[in-house]
């Protein structure tokens, strides 16, 4: 029974009833809330699922007793105890003979395996038209365009250019094909340069599980690539490999006659040693930086040059000396031919033997046989995997491990019955099968996950490894978890295809009611038709010309289901893809990256993302740890501040908290005040200054205390860090910085805490074999390593059993604070307890990761009992890890506390920032990471992801029936605060306070029972109902099923980020993949649409260009419909009036150039350019967002809408010319009359033309010159194309110009036809405008009338100039005024009351009700729509704008526009429009976009005349306060000329010295 129970937290009152674990998890599934509760709460989670499943165990042995005999049959014959894996077992055969079964009748094995070539692209050269095309052809539009194409090849339907109409698709086809090759061809690239990468294998060798003639038939038939031939790549690689004079010397580390494949020199004997007893030397540890080829050998005569190939047998003892170990039988006679050569990865087959060196890059997955290591350990770093840069400690098979050189590997003979290939990077079984030389015996070893090496991942600290390769290609872990390479489409892309139906509907309506129409009137008898039209008809029969005319029918109306519209949404999308590249703002200079958008035709996904899966490791993080805070004998020193603690500041608006720049100030002044003062009391030669991140004067002034009891507590809780790890010391540089250590660590956190030890005075100086050297405060120290208790996540400790210089035997151990407080004294001094559990707590709410440290004295007695139960435990065959527990346990019970550490896994800059901005979009963000749970939980709330307002549920369980119940629990505890869940699209995206808020954390094992057919809805159902969602210890395989289970069971749009090769696979799935650069590339940047260097730049690309691209495609897609339907149907209402046989009404160059010139650049431009509000503003509001996660831009509604309003234009473009043709018939200038087709069909053409590019003019929100050039451009171009066509001459276009143009009835006719098709919609768009205003209309007019620009700090155009005395202000050089300065005011002067008209006062503007801070109503944040709100009448609109006080002399003191006051922090002015309304949004602008520069602006003072002749007029002037303001000096002011009245201050004045400055919003005079 534990002596110390759990410590509970104040937070976990209100949270549950009980703690303990009788609560029904079917009634309430247990949450907490705070940090350091959710931690503890996670611990406490796993060591209850550990015990559940040790009772498990422990209760079915007496049921197993039956099947014991079969489980040891099973493990004999090698059979894995796991769970069944799906494909056949492969054996490997190395120097070994294949039996009969498994050899074809020309002797070559009978499996065969893949290649290790890789191909992430989804093209080859074969493959790419084929492919492609039934890409393209996916789409519904282009079956149709290549139907009507080979339609109109037949003369009989009446084409007039049947050529001409197959260009518009092939161009369709052809750009798209372009835009796709080159996108695969930069992963082609990618795929190529890895492809052909080098590596060294064994040559000259046999390698059995290959066929003798591995080539195709195809191959062999043309005498390609005979065996044995070397490939022109190979020959390069060695060629130029060969005048860099490799050698290889492979030797194990701690023999002193060889020298290791490494720069270390021969004769350097030092006795340095690996910790506790390994016998590696620390010199042959190099750094990244500092290892070069070839190794410097102190004699190189003795090393044969190695040029493609290389030999061990200069280093070669004589082997009669030897005895056989393991698989090595040195009695065997050998060729001895075998060679070390060079090669590429993709030449790698199964079986192969590689030798890898130091900061080489694993080209498969291999076995390791051998390492240069004297423990035969090896170091991988998989930051290339998972972004992860510790170190990753893998051993070789012990059979295997004396394995030297070439001729070792011909005298071994074995198999390797391995598991087939599957995904789970975690998990891997075979066994290794060899004859004992020295007994003659058949034995086996086990070979597991700790002797595999992933392809991806780099060898580190390991001069050399040999391998068995044993996964090649698309086999290999990483690659399985890939996946194939998917080809996304956008969702309005998906969409399209619907309204494309809908229109091909309406095309076949009209077709086929003109074919039934026109064969009835040609049915009919006795019809002037016989006399007239007289061999018109194609046939006799009307049935067939009723068939004829549908076909006919089909090419004239093709329009309405528009082939440029594909044409242009590429066209647009490249120009979205060049403007996302260029934006200056996620330009990382760094790695000199812009974003690099890789697929273009997703940008409009941008906009419509609702959850976003994101990688942590150095995604979120930077993977590097610094020690901020420690508490040592209930005293907490530390002064830094944490990225959770100043998101804490924000988000509850303490105004006393620094900013960023001034707490860096203040750390840096304290920091050198502790260097000082560490300075004056001990020499430190080996401290890093700059590396201190341990920041306490006070720690320093404690040292330098003799007179102190606190000073003895330090010395004993910073040794025990130095003492306490598994850390290896080196020094770079040994002659010219001797006192320079670095540190490599299996773990960041033990580098961080020796590292911060060393800079405190404690440093780790080296260890050799049988001593740990340490100094404290300059005093050396000498400690003896007995034991070596290691780190698992089952102890969650770590223990060290050393003697100290006294003798004495010390156990120091760090750990958990849970793990640590369960196995203290009895006798402990319960006030120390609470005190270190206090600083504990408060550092884990700070977003700290805290281990606690403790010690205790062991007897001698005790130390050799408990040696010997060790050993014991050590050496069990059954159940050793239990056994080792136990004995663990044995030693690590009454420990004494020391006090805490508290690490900061250091956040990538402005992460809490855009979490918080992407929260407040409405966009939730789901952490999946392959760390453990308490690392993850630790993030979570460093990164604001997780709050100590929210209610989280963790997620442990081990059995399928247990996930049930925690997730069914959950739910309960969900619907007794919210309600029962709702899947309305309307109620998509979330509101950040608006309710009570959930998050889940989960485990790998918990989650693959999550994600069971049978639990996965439930599991989405509560996931989904969360803000944030933390999955750990999962695989990469497991992260895309969690993208897909929300992408396709809740029809969200999803986004996932990662920088690792293990992020591939969510983000291929996702419907958006971006992957971060990095220092040495990354996959995920490879596979990504969109690649770019830091994690903050999403918001920009969400928010601006998401949000603008998603408008932009949707308003273009809409307006494409409209102007082919008005287009269409006018034609179609002029079949009423030739008996429906298919004549054109237009002329057919007007039909060709209709979208391809004369309305296609005005809907290209809409698409391209428009900005409904500016990147600052919608950066500012990110809650406008919320419109694209609910889809409202591009809605079916819309598309009617616009469809009917192209049908009623339609109307009015036909009807009304033909109403006024038959009124009378015009006569030109010239005499001839207006009365011909090509005339009427000019006519009705030009009015539609017209209207469609005023049209889309009226739904541009943003003009810029290339819009105005554009949009009236494109109508004059078709009256240019009038002149230019009437100029020639033609059948059916004879001087139209002269005709037309002549003649006031034409214009009038155009004019008012298109004045009456746009009415109505300007009047719609203005009375929703002005009176249901959207969101983002008010933030706009917010923009273009009101203050936000001043809020935002941004600058005004200059106002238009007036009168030939206005002259531009002179402005001098800028200069920065303290605050005293500027709140200095001139004694005797205050701000003069100016004369405003109605609504241009400081009362509050039309726009305000934005800005105000109140809560939300999520009733009305669906449509972001106020109903009954106020609104300016038009008539203030007017005053606003045209009234002559805003209109006068730049000396005019009304000329001044009013800007509104800034808040302050956390204070809010009611700014509204119907007081009885309230906001959407609860925040204000952000003023991070704010320039701090202040400007002086010297204006002359107005005449006296000029203050008298507004001074009556009474009006309030409220200054606004902006960082970004001109502080104006008056020159020759009298303060005596101000009347009484003026020099009254306003009541609403800020008391602030920000009131003392003003907005620049143009040319202004006080």
């Amino acid at each position: 029974m534990s002596f110390f129970r759990r410590r509970t937290f104040p937070e976990d009152a209100d949270t549950d009833d009980e703690l303990n674990d009788a609560v029904d998890p079917e009634l309430r599934l247990r949450t907490v809330r705070t940090a350091a509760s959710t931690l503890a709460e996670s611990v406490r989670t796993e060591q209850r699922v550990e015990r559940r499943k040790s009772m498990r165990k422990k209760g079915s042995r007496f049921f197993r007793r039956g099947t014991e005999k079969r489980t040891t049959e099973a493990t004999e014959s090698g059979a894995p105890p796991t769970a069944h894996i799906p494909g056949a077992r492969r054996n490997v055969y190395v120097n070994y003979t294949l039996p009969l079964d498994e050899v074809d009748h020309n002797g070559d094995p009978v499996v065969r395996y893949v290649r290790n070539k890789v191909q992430t692209s989804k093209y080859t050269i074969v493959t790419f038209l084929p492919k492609n095309l039934y890409e393209q052809f996916r789409r519904v539009a282009n079956l149709y365009f290549l139907a009507l194409v080979i339609v109109q090849v037949f003369p009989i339907f009446g084409a007039p250019s049947p050529q001409t109409s197959a260009l518009p698709l092939l161009f369709i086809l052809a750009v798209t094909a372009i835009k796709d090759g080159i996108e695969d061809y930069r992963r082609a690239i990618l795929d190529e340069e890895v492809n052909n990468s080098a590596v060294t294998k064994l040559g000259n060798w046999t390698n059995v599980n290959q066929p003798k003639d591995p080539r195709s038939w195809f191959e062999r038939m043309l005498g390609l690539n005979p065996p044995g031939k070397v490939s022109r790549g190979v020959k390069k690689l060695r060629e130029r490999e060969a005048g860099e004079g490799m050698e290889f010397v492979l030797s194990k580390a701690g023999d002193d006659s060889r020298v290791s494949l490494s720069t270390l020199p021969a004769n350097d004997s030092r006795s340095e040693m690996n910790y506790y007893g390994a016998g590696r030397k620390l010199e042959d540890i190099q750094s990244v930086d500092s290892h070069s080829y070839p190794p410097q050998e102190s004699n190189p005569t003795a090393v044969p040059s190695w040029a493609g190939s290389g030999t061990l047998d200069a280093y070669q003892q004589s082997i009669h000396g030897r005895s056989s170990i393991g698989v090595v039988d040195y009695n065997k006679r050998v060729t001895a031919l075998a060679r070390w050569e060079r090669t590429l990865w993709k030449k790698l087959e199964v079986g192969d033997v590689v030798l890898l060196r130091e900061n080489e890059q694993v080209p498969a997955d291999i076995v390791v046989l051998s390492t240069s290591d004297a423990d035969n350990m090896c170091y991988l770093e998989t930051k290339n995997l998972d972004g992860e840069t510790n170190l990753k400690p893998r051993k070789a098979v012990k059979a295997t491990a004396s394995i030297m050189s070439e001729e070792d590997i011909e005298r071994t003979s074995f198999i390797l019955d391995s598991e087939p290939p599957h995904a789970n990077l975690y998990l891997y079984h075979a066994v290794l099968r060899y004859k004992d030389a020295a007994s003659g015996e058949q034995r086996q070893e086990s070979v597991t996950i700790n002797e595999l090496l992933l392809r991806g991942c780099t060898l580190r600290n390991t001069a050399w490894v040999i391998g068995l390769v044993v996964f090649t290609g698309a086999d290999s872990k990483i690659m399985l978890n890939g996946g194939d390479t998917p080809s996304k489409r956008s969702k309005i892309e998906k969409e399209t295809n619907f309204n494309v139906v809908v229109n091909f509907v309406f095309l076949i309506l009209m077709c086929l009611t003109s074919g039934i129409l026109s064969g009835y009137l040609d049915s009919k008898a006795n019809t002037s038709a016989r006399e007239y039209e007289q061999g018109a008809d194609p046939t006799s029969s009307f049935i067939l010309n009723g068939v004829i005319t549908f076909v006919s029918c089909l090419i004239a109306f093709q329009n309405i289901v528009p082939v440029s519209l594909y044409i242009s949404i590429e066209i647009v999308k490249t120009i979205q893809a060049f403007f996302i590249a260029q934006d200056i703002d996620m330009y990382y200079k760094p790695f000199d990256a812009a974003c690099t958008p890789k697929t273009w035709n997703l940008s409009d996904d941008l906009g419509q993302i609702e959850y976003i899966f994101s990688d942590k490791t150095g995604t979120l993080t930077q993977n590097v740890m610094e020690l901020q805070k420690c508490s040592i004998h209930g005293v907490a020193y530390g002064e830094g501040i944490t990225e959770a603690q100043r998101g804490a500041a924000k988000r509850e608006g303490r105004v006393d908290a620094l900013e960023p720049e001034e707490q860096d100030v203040q750390l840096h002044m304290l920091k050198q005040r502790m260097l000082d003062k560490m300075a004056q009391t001990f020499k430190n030669r080996y401290a890093q200054p700059d590396h201190l991140t341990l920041i306490s004067p006070r720690l320093a002034d404690d040292l330098a205390d003799r007179s102190s009891p606190q000073r003895q507590h330090l010395i004993e809780f910073f040794r025990a860090l130095a003492i306490c790890h598994s850390v290896l010391s080196e020094r770079p540089d040994a002659n010219r910085e001797p006192y320079l250590l670095e540190y490599k660590a299996e773990s960041p956190d033990e580098a961080a805490l020796v590292a911060a030890a060393r800079d405190v005075g404690f440093p780790f100086v080296h260890r050799a074999k049988d001593s740990v050297n340490i100094e404290v405060m300059g005093q050396p120290e000498r400690y003896i390593p007995l034991q070596l208790l290691e780190f698992n996540s089952t102890r969650k400790r770590m223990s060290v059993v050393v003697r100290n210089p006294q003798g004495q035997i010390v156990l120091y151990c760090k750990g958990a604070d849970s793990v640590i407080y369960e196995r203290l004294a009895a006798n402990h001094d319960p006030e120390l307890k609470a005190a270190t559990a206090r600083d504990m707590e408060a550092f884990a709410n700070g977003g700290l990761r805290t281990l606690c440290i403790a010690y205790r004295y062991l007897t001698e007695q005790e130390y050799i009992d408990w040696s010997r139960a060790y050993e014991a435990a050590t050496n069990a065959i059954d159940d050793r890890d239990e056994e080792i527990d136990k004995a663990n346990d044995l030693v690590e019970h009454s420990l004494q506390i020391l006090g805490a550490t508290a690490l900061e896994d250091k956040l990538q800059e402005g992460v809490p920032e855009a979490i918080e901005t992407l929260h407040k979009a409405g966009i939730k963000l789901w952490i999946l990471t392959g760390d453990k749970v308490q690392t993850a939980i630790e993030i979570g709330f460093s990164c604001n992801l997780l709050k100590n307002d929210m209610e989280i549920m963790i997620l442990s369980a081990d059995s399928h029936e247990s996930t049930r119940l925690q997730i069914e629990g959950g739910l309960n505890k969900i619907a007794s605060v919210h309600g029962p869940p709702s899947m309305a699209t309307k109620q998509r995206g979330f509101v950040p306070g608006a309710q009570a808020a959930f998050a889940v954390v989960i485990d790998g094992d918990t989650l693959r029972h999550a994600l069971n057919p049978n639990l996965k809805q439930l599991f989405l159902t509560l996931s989904t109902q969360c803000e944030t969602v933390v999955c750990c210890r999962v695989s990469p395989a497991q992260k895309a099923m969690v993208v897909n289970l929300v992408k396709e069971g809740r029809n969200a749009m999803t986004l996932s980020i990662g920088d690792g090769a293990n992020d591939v696979a969510m983000i291929q799935e996702a419907n958006i993949g971006c992957g971060l650069l990095g220092h040495e590339g990354s996959q995920a940047a490879m596979s990504a649409d969109y690649a770019f260097g830091q994690f903050r730049f999403l918001t920009k690309l969400l928010l601006v260009h998401g949000r603008w691209s998603y408008q932009r495609v949707a308003d273009m897609h809409a307006n494409f419909f409209y102007k082919n339907v008005i287009w269409t149907f006018a034609m179609f209402w002029f079949m009423i009036y030739n008996s429906f046989d298919a004549t054109y009404l237009y002329q057919y160059t007007f039909i060709l150039l209709y979208n391809l010139v004369f309305t296609s650049l005005p809907v290209i431009a809409l698409g391209a350019f428009d900005q409904d509000i500016n990147a600052k503003a919608a950066l500012a509001f990110p809650q406008l967002y919320i419109r694209g996660i609910r889809g409202l831009e591009y809605t079916r509604w819309k598309f009617w809408m616009y469809m009917l309003d192209g049908l009623y234009q339609s109307v009015i473009v036909f009807f009304i010319p033909y109403l006024i043709w038959t009124l009378g018939i015009a006569v030109s200038w010239n005499g001839k009359t207006i009365e011909s087709l090509s005339d009427f069909g000019t006519t009705v053409s030009v009015a539609a033309i017209i209207a469609a590019n005023t049209y889309v003019g009226i739904n541009t929100h943003y003009w810029t010159v290339i819009t105005w050039c554009i949009v009236i451009g494109s109508s004059v171009i078709m009256m240019v194309w009038i002149a230019i066509y009437s100029a020639f001459e033609s059948i059916d276009f004879v001087d139209e110009v002269v005709v037309l143009f002549g003649e006031v009835t034409f214009w009038a006719t155009v004019l008012m036809s298109v004045v009456i098709a746009l009415g109505p919609r300007f009047l719609v768009k203005f009375i929703k405008s002005t009176y249901m205003p959207l969101d983002k209309d008010i933030v706009r007019e917010m923009w273009v009338l009101g203050d936000l620009k001043d809020r935002l700090g941004i600058q005004h155009r200059r106002e238009r100039k007036k009168g030939e005395l206005e002259q531009t202000p002179i402005y001098h050089q800028p200069h920065c005024r303290s605050e005293s300065e500027i709140s200095h005011q001139e004694e005797g002067y205050s701000t003069p009351s100016i004369p405003r008209t109605p609504g241009s006062d400081g009362s509050p503007r039309p726009t305000a009700p934005l800005m105000k801070g109140e809560s939300p109503r999520p009733e009305k944040l669906d449509e972001g729509l106020y109903d009954n709100r106020a609104s300016p009448t038009p008539s203030l609109r007017a005053q606003l704008s045209s009234s002559p006080s805003q209109r006068m002399s730049y000396y005019s003191v009304s000329g001044i526009p009013a800007p509104s006051p800034l808040p302050e922090p956390n204070r809010y002015h009611a700014y509204t429009r119907d007081s009885t309304r309230t906001s959407a949004y609860q925040t204000e602008p952000p003023m991070s976009a704010v320039s701090h520069s202040s400007f002086e602006m010297r204006v002359r003072t107005p005449s006296e005349q000029q203050w008298a002749g507004h001074l009556p007029q009474e009006a309030v002037h409220t200054p606004m306060a902006t960082e970004d303001s001109f502080s104006t000096a008056y020159e020759g002011y009298d303060p005596g000329e101000v009347t009484p009245t003026a020099a009254a201050p306003s009541h609403q004045q800020e008391e602030s010295w920000r009131s003392s400055t003003y907005s620049y919003s143009g040319p202004h005079a006080l």
